[in-house]
């Protein structure tokens, strides 16, 4: 498979799982028409919970924007819709400036791992475990409440994302690990397949165990479970802290997301 084509297909992948993280949630919503995705996820904020993507990439930005409007205008939520930066998008980056959504902080890289990764020994009073059962999703969303608080997220958007944790727990594509220092969860991964290829999400580390490299240890359990699953590349997108850690484990960044926010619901 081509480069190119894999890159085509971390794309599809983060559209694939912004349509299945819906059914973790007591409050999402999904709908799929004209070359659109609209999805309402558990939590009201907008930048994570709440999105448009083009399905078609010749669909009208224009039609499809007035459609993201009209769907989360009923649900009273603002939403997000991710721009790349590699020419495809061009015409939705226009309408969206033209469309009065707002630009979010700096571009995120996509970045894409083609092999698997050295297995770096565990910290000293360290182990890792798979999430199989309630409670470890708990733990999971427990972990990344901590660790994005350091990027302005709301303490309960974790918990309203994934309140269902038996469907979360059921979907075959996605597995997720959670380090712990003897009980206490410390640091989190969430690896999803679809299309031959994976991505991993949710990537965090709470603060007071930073500095430990456990990044590095949820990071390459998840992408090596991904190439266990059959996922012949493995994309992410990378955080301003995350970046370097993913470039010096052999991620390359392909392209980058502009995020452009409807910050309060449209009329």
């Amino acid at each position: 498979m081509s480069d190119e084509n894999e890159v085509r297909l971390g794309h599809l992948n983060l559209i694939d799982y912004s349509r299945a993280s819906t059914q973790w949630a007591g409050k999402g919503s999904l709908h799929e028409d004209g070359g659109a995705l609209l999805y309402a996820g558990g939590s009201w904020i907008p930048v994570v919970g709440n999105g448009a993507f083009r399905t078609d990439e010749a669909a009208d930005p224009v039609p499809f924007l007035a459609q993201a409007d009209a769907f989360f205008g009923r649900r009273k939520r603002g939403y997000g819709v991710k721009v790349r930066d590699d020419g495809r998008d061009d015409d939705l980056h226009a309408a969206c400036e033209r469309h009065g959504l707002v630009p979010l902080g700096e571009p995120t890289p996509q970045m894409i791992c083609h092999q698997r990764l050295e297995v770096p020994d565990l910290p000293e009073g360290i182990s890792l475990s798979p999430v199989r059962d309630e409670r470890g999703v708990a733990d999971f969303a427990s972990v990344d409440t901590d660790a994005y608080a350091a990027y302005g997220m709301p303490a309960d958007v974790f918990v309203d994302m994934f309140d269902r944790p038996l469907r979360l727990l059921a979907d075959a594509q996605t597995t997720i690990v959670v380090a712990y220092r003897g009980v206490q969860p410390v640091a989190t991964a969430l690896t999803f397949f679809s299309g031959g290829v994976a991505s991993l999400q949710w990537v965090g580390t709470v603060a007071a165990a930073r500095q430990m490299g456990l990044g590095r240890v949820v990071t390459v359990w998840a992408t090596n479970v991904a190439f266990d699953m059959g996922a012949t590349s493995v994309t992410l997108q990378a955080s301003p802290m995350g970046e370097p850690l993913y470039a010096k484990l052999g991620y390359e960044t392909r392209y980058r997301y502009r995020e452009y926010v409807r910050w309060t619901a449209p009329a």
